[in-house]
């Protein structure tokens, strides 16, 4: 079994009112330094056999069809051991 792994992105022109939350919540636990935040989403996929250029190919298929919104998001996958 293998692990690939989704990671979904908002584009950097898109606001991000989630981030900005835990960007103000922060100082406000005592955290301090950070100065920007931004929230995204993993999906962590088990396929199973060896990650093949078809299987990788299929799951850009998936995350541009149904994990991510090109149109607002920006996504990275990626094979984890």
């Amino acid at each position: 079994m293998a692990r690939v792994v989704v990671s979904v992105m908002p584009k950097p022109e898109i606001l991000d009112p989630q981030g900005k939350a835990v960007l103000g919540a922060l100082p406000r636990l005592g955290f301090s330094g950070v100065s920007e935040v931004r929230q995204g989403k993993r999906f962590e996929l088990e396929v199973a056999g060896e990650v093949t250029p078809a299987v990788l190919a299929e799951v850009e298929k998936m995350a541009e069809t149904l994990l991510s919104n090109p149109v607002i998001e920006n996504y990275v996958v990626s094979v984890e051991a």
